[in-house]
């Protein structure tokens, strides 16, 4: 059973994340997980002034994610940055190449989960993910969230994203902020969490 990890990251939160998640499909038997980025659409020279060079170094050397490569997975986990409470656009370019799958019916059925960061604690987090259900439920997939199973999401001792839609985080408004213990747990247990769906619906 095999899930993919596909995440856009600029300042390296997303990616964080999406180790997270990648840990937790590991703990899901039987499941097999592979990350996977979205193309840059950014010229060099634009990120370069953004500060982000350096820190998507990080990343660059896991794949760059084809469209092909959804179609063979059991399970599809995305994870995006907030833009003004919606995907970032390089997500929502490599989404909007997949309409061959979509006319071939090729994701139906498959589990989509969706987990995000934003600059501040009221950032759009919400939003994204839900506005992100609207082209998986397009493309047949069965949306999975994060249930309050993971109580993390609802603590009062500290500020801490998450949400039933999905693992998030919050980076501040420098980027200074990394994820916390308690995201990056929200983030292993959805992970995890998709992996066992997906394990049951293969079965």
């Amino acid at each position: 059973m095999k899930v993919l990890v596909v995440f856009y990251s600029t300042y390296g939160h997303i990616y964080k994340m999406a180790e997270a998640v990648a840990e937790g499909v590991k703990r899901a038997a039987g499941a097999e997980v592979e990350l996977r980025r979205v193309p840059e659409t950014l010229p060099s020279e634009v990120l370069e002034k953004m500060g982000a060079v350096d820190a998507q170094k990080a990343f660059l050397h896991v794949p760059v994610c084809s469209v092909d490569e959804l179609a063979e997975a059991d399970a599809i986990i995305f994870g995006t940055p907030t833009r003004f409470g919606n995907m970032c656009a390089q997500m929502r370019q490599f989404l909007d190449a997949t309409g061959q799958l979509w006319a071939n019916g090729s994701l139906v059925g498959k589990v989509g989960s969706v987990f995000t960061s934003s600059n501040t604690q009221h950032g759009g987090q919400e939003s994204t993910i839900l506005t992100f259900h609207v082209t998986l439920l397009h493309h047949g997939f069965v949306v999975v969230g994060l249930p309050y199973a993971f109580q993390g999401q609802m603590r009062m001792d500290e500020i801490t994203g998450g949400s039933p839609y999905g693992a998030s985080t919050i980076a501040g408004g420098d980027g200074s902020r990394m994820p916390s213990e308690n995201e990056l747990e929200a983030a292993r247990f959805q992970g995890k969490y998709v992996a066992e769906i997906a394990s049951r619906l293969v079965k």
